[in-house]
C-alpha cells in the first residue's frame, strides 16, 4: 500500500511539474504566467548585483500583473532559442526587447508597441567617422546573433560580421579593439555608452546603421488571445495614465 501511495504521489508531482513548465497555471486561485527574457539586454532586462532579474520590461510586466490580478514570473533564456521556447510551450510570452517584424508575425502574436528603436552604431572614441552603414564597409562589426541588428548588417556589403550570444560580449571586444563597431538597438546602445561607468569616455554612438524605425512589443504564443488582450488593455492604460512614461524615466529611456 505504501508503495502504491508513493507511486501516486510521484505521478502527481510529475504532472504538476509538467504543468508548470508548459506555462500558465493556477496558484491558489490566481492565474500565473511565465515569460521568457534574455536578461543580457539592459535596460530592458538584466541581472543586477543581487542576482535578480530587473529592468524596464520587468517593471512593466510586473505592473500589468498587478493591475490584472495575475502572477507573472520571468525565465532567463538565451536569445537564439527564445522564440523556439515560446512555440514549444516552455513559457507563455516573451518580454525581451522584441522588434515587431512581418516574418515574426507569422509565428507569434504581438502586443501593441510601447517603444521605438533604431539600429545604432557604437564605436571607440576616435572612430567618429564610422557613422553610417556605408562607412562600415570593410570593417569588423559585432552584433548579437539573430537580432534585427544582425539582420540589418547582413544587408551591408563588404563588412565582416561577428555574432555574439550576448551584446555585452561584443561591446567588450570593441573596447579591446577586436572590433571596429557594434550595432544594436538604440536604447541598448545608449545604456552602454551613457549610463555604464565602465565605458564612460571610451565609447560613442555615431549614427544609425539602417533607416528603419522598429516597434518594440511583448510577444505571446500564436492564438493566445486571452493573454494578448490582457496585455493590450493594461499597456494602453499605462500609456494613458503616465505610468509608462514614469517607467521610461526610471530606466533612462529617452
Amino acid at each position: 500500500m505504501k508503495h502504491k501511495m508513493l507511486l501516486i504521489a510521484l505521478v502527481c508531482v510529475l504532472v504538476g511539474s509538467l504543468g508548470f513548465s508548459a506555462g500558465t497555471k493556477e496558484t491558489s486561485g490566481v492565474k500565473s504566467y511565465v515569460f521568457g527574457s534574455d536578461c543580457t539586454w539592459p535596460p530592458f532586462e538584466f541581472i543586477d548585483e543581487k542576482g535578480e532579474i530587473v529592468g524596464f520590461e520587468i517593471d512593466m510586466v510586473g505592473e500589468i500583473a498587478k493591475r490584472a490580478g495575475v502572477e507573472i514570473t520571468h525565465k532567463n533564456v538565451a536569445w537564439d532559442g527564445i522564440f523556439a521556447g515560446l512555440t514549444n510551450g516552455a513559457y507563455d510570452g516573451i518580454a525581451s526587447g522584441v522588434t515587431v517584424t512581418e516574418e515574426r508575425k507569422l509565428a507569434m502574436d504581438f502586443s501593441i508597441p510601447f517603444l521605438q528603436v533604431t539600429q545604432t552604431i557604437i564605436v571607440n572614441k576616435g572612430s567618429e567617422q564610422l557613422n553610417s552603414a556605408s562607412a562600415l564597409s570593410g570593417k569588423r562589426v559585432g552584433v548579437q546573433i539573430g537580432t534585427t541588428g544582425h539582420i540589418a548588417m547582413e544587408k551591408v556589403a563588404g563588412l565582416t560580421i561577428k555574432a555574439y550570444d550576448e551584446i555585452g560580449l561584443a561591446v567588450e571586444d570593441l573596447l579591446n579593439k577586436n572590433l571596429d563597431a557594434v550595432v544594436c538597438d538604440s536604447i541598448i546602445a545608449a545604456d552602454f555608452v551613457l549610463t555604464n561607468p565602465n565605458y564612460s569616455g571610451k565609447l560613442l554612438t555615431t549614427g544609425n546603421a539602417s533607416n528603419d524605425v522598429e516597434d518594440i512589443a511583448l510577444v505571446v504564443k500564436k492564438g493566445n488571445t486571452e493573454l494578448l488582450e490582457m496585455l493590450n488593455t493594461h499597456i494602453k492604460a499605462m500609456q494613458s495614465d503616465g505610468t509608462m512614461d514614469a517607467l521610461k524615466k526610471k530606466w533612462n529611456i529617452l
